[in-house]
Formats: C-alpha cells, structure tokens, sequence
C-alpha cells in the first residue's frame, strides 16, 4: 500500500499539528501522501481536491469526528478504499484511534495486521411522479422529517409492496447498524452490531405510542410516501445532506451494492466503545 490519502476536519489546530507529524512520517517510509487541498492550504504546502482521492489513494486516514468520517465514507464506497479514522471531535464512534497512538495503530494497518470491517450502506432515491429525480448514498440513515413549525406528518411505508402502515409522526428514520447508534438510537431504536445484516426503521416522536421501531433485513426494499401537504418535509442523508419534498413524492431506500471498508484497530473491543461512549454500566 504505497498511496495514503489524509483527509481532516478543517478549521481545527490537532488536525493542522497531526497531518504535519504525519505526513513526512508516512513519507520517509517510501509511501505517496495526498492531503486535501484545505489543510494542504494552511500547511503551505501542495493539496488534492477530495474530490479525487478515489482515484489517486489505496486508502484514507481521516482525521476529525463520527461526521468528517461519514462524508469520507460516502466519497470512498464505490472505489472500496478501507479507511482508518483518528478521533479529534467528540463521541467518536467511527474514528476510533487517539491521536497518541496514531503512529502505532499505522505501523499495523501498513503491513496488514489489521482487519478491514464492511459495513452495508443504503441508497435513497426521490421518486416524484414515477421518476427518480435525485439519488443518493448513505452511511448512517435516511430521514424523513419535518421543519421546525410543520404540524405532524403522514407517511404511509410498504416493505417490498407490503403494506405495513400509515406513521402519524414527526419524522421516520431507516438506519443502517453503524446508525443505529445515531439519530435511530435517539428515536428509541436498537443499537445494532455494526457488521450485522439489517436495518431498522423509527418513527420519530409517533403519534401513536404502539408504533415502535422495528429491525428488517438487509435484502429489503423499504418505500415512504409523504401524504400530507406540507411544504416544510425534508429527506435528510446522514445529517449532512438535505432535499425538500412535496406531498405524494415516494422515497424508495435498498441496500447499496457500495459497503464501507474501516479499519480497526487490532485491540478494539465494540462493548468497552460502547460503554465509554453510551456510559453502559455507569450509576
């Protein structure tokens, strides 16, 4: 693995002061380093928009939070370059290495001592009128939801055209595993193993309390058609991206054919990430 990509969430000091600790370091070790054209800017030195890391790296460090990581994930899945993520933000439940032990972690993953853990991602297309005018991936979870003055929405949602029920709500979430511990978990939903087959689908604040999420598999199409009139109903994709909809416009969400590749870090333990950062256990 001779070309490393380092992508980091900008306008931060630690990611400044890692990429210039990091980069000559993967350099004398005979590796080709790219750094995005925003970081490279304030390092004065030469940068490559992330635009065209798919076509230029064999993998990404990425250095920032559980968000810099998502939107790196969505530009690396259809090249299947794995990724490795260094924590600077806050839960961190994707970028997973201190920056302490950056170097260690690195000297591993470099000579394949490390595994590479796929997760399912989802696609998401706008059906208006029979034709899909927007299409989109995801790493974390499709939301349908409603602006902050809206009244409560109706979404009427089939399981591969099985009717399964009209969701009286503010919003409705389907989530991949890596999202269940996200905006699905907020909603009352499962926390999924990451690697696991599934999806889960979440009513958010339903009007009637008997409408609880519920976890599918994977191989499913999942259809939500926004009833009601209301020009304040939004498609959020993994909190970053946004798309407006109107009234009878149908989201259709599948399993993309694109997974998403990270690294771990050889000692991880998911339960000990989970008890830190969710405080299982505590009193």
């Amino acid at each position: 693995m001779k070309k490393i990509g380092i992508i980091g969430k900008t306008g931060k000091q630690e990611t400044i002061d890692i990429i210039r600790e990091l980069a000559p370091w993967l350099r004398e070790k005979g590796h080709e380093v790219y750094v995005d054209i925003e970081n490279a800017a304030l390092l004065n030195v030469e940068g490559t928009p992330r635009s065209q890391f798919p076509e230029l790296v064999e993998m990404i460090i990425v250095i920032g939070g559980d968000g810099t990581m998502i939107s790196v994930a969505r530009l690396a899945a259809e090249k299947g370059i794995p990724i490795l993520g260094v924590n600077v933000g806050g839960l961190g439940f994707l970028t997973a290495v201190s920056r302490d032990d950056v170097r260690k972690v690195l000297e591993r993953v470099l000579v394949d001592d490390c595994q590479v853990e796929e997760r399912i991602m989802l696609t998401a297309c706008v059906l208006r009128h029979s034709e899909c005018i927007a299409e989109f991936i995801v790493m974390n979870d499709v939301v349908v939801n409603k602006g902050a003055l809206a009244r409560i929405i109706d979404l009427e949602t089939y399981v591969d055209n099985v009717y399964v029920s009209t969701f009286k709500a503010d919003g409705l979430i389907v989530s991949t595993p890596t999202g269940s511990t996200a905006y699905a978990l907020s909603a009352g939903g499962p926390i999924l193993y990451p690697t696991i087959n599934s999806i889960v689908i979440a009513p958010i604040c339903p009007h009637t309390l008997t409408n609880r999420p519920i976890v599918l598999p994977d191989n499913v199409k999942v259809e939500i058609m926004l009833k009601s009139y209301n020009e304040d109903v939004f498609l959020t994709l993994d909190g970053q991206v946004g798309f407006s909809l109107r009234q009878n416009d149908i989201i259709e969400v599948r399993k993309s054919k694109h997974r998403s590749r990270l690294y771990v870090p050889c000692e991880r333990d998911y339960f000990q990430i989970i008890r830190a950062k969710l405080r299982w256990g505590e009193r």
